[in-house]
């Protein structure tokens, strides 16, 4: 299905739940601006501060400056409330399930939310910290009768990244994508400049981009009542 309707949700207010700063950007960005447009209130869980990645010349103080540009993107993208949580970057899996499930129950009790919003869970590069990241809020999800919702790419498009940049991202089949969207990425780029850290030497992020176009692709990883599509 292709488009962008609320009708295609079902849902009213949804919490994004990510590994790492930059994360709401990079790879939820244009989906959080849509659901904005279509009146659909986002907030977001960020399990840690990032403080063990930088692709730019900032290295001082890194957890607090990562802090404060996921700050700055989360009101450009219009997030309604954010939680940000101080588990070690690069380290997710070592935390205990119920641990980090309970605090994406309390963040949904919290903002009466109605569906989790993550990362395949693959975690699209593999990177461990986003499959935990999407293991939480799938374990979270089953407790409380929430449905994910998970952002995926399509395999026309990290095919080529992993061929041009010895990436390993991983993609869906088109038979395995649920919704495509069409999507305006203004304010995901702008939210993308803020984390001056991550953006400022990254070409991979910028050839994703342009082979994604004006599209997004999502799946349902758990229904828990029909959204309509």
């Amino acid at each position: 299905m292709s488009g962008r309707t609320r009708e295609q949700f079902g849902f009213r207010s949804v919490l994004a739940v990510c590994a790492h700063p930059d994360d709401e950007s990079f790879g939820l960005g244009a989906v959080i601006s849509t659901f904005g447009e279509l009146g659909i209130e986002t907030s977001l869980l960020c399990f840690t501060h990032g403080e063990a990645s930088t692709l730019g010349t900032i290295t001082d103080d890194l957890a607090h400056r990562r802090a404060d540009e996921l700050e700055a993107a989360a009101a450009g993208l219009g997030i309604r409330t954010l939680r940000l949580l101080s588990h070690p970057d690069g380290h997710l899996s070592e935390i205990g399930i119920a641990e980090l499930s309970a605090e994406v129950e309390a963040a949904a009790a919290a903002g009466s939310i109605d569906c989790l919003l993550v990362f395949d869970e693959s975690g699209i590069t593999g990177h461990p910290d986003h499959q935990r990241a999407t293991e939480a809020a799938r374990s979270a999800a089953a407790r409380l009768d929430l449905p994910v919702l998970a952002w995926t790419l399509p395999t026309t498009v990290t095919e080529v990244l992993n061929v041009e940049f010895g990436t390993g991202f991983v993609g869906r089949e088109p038979s395995e994508i649920d919704l495509t969207i069409q999507v305006d990425r203004r304010l995901q780029d702008e939210a993308i400049r803020h984390h001056a850290t991550q953006s400022g030497d990254n070409p991979v992020l910028r050839r994703r981009l342009a082979l994604q176009g004006s599209t997004e692709s999502l799946i349902w990883l758990s229904v828990a009542y029909s959204p309509g599509y």
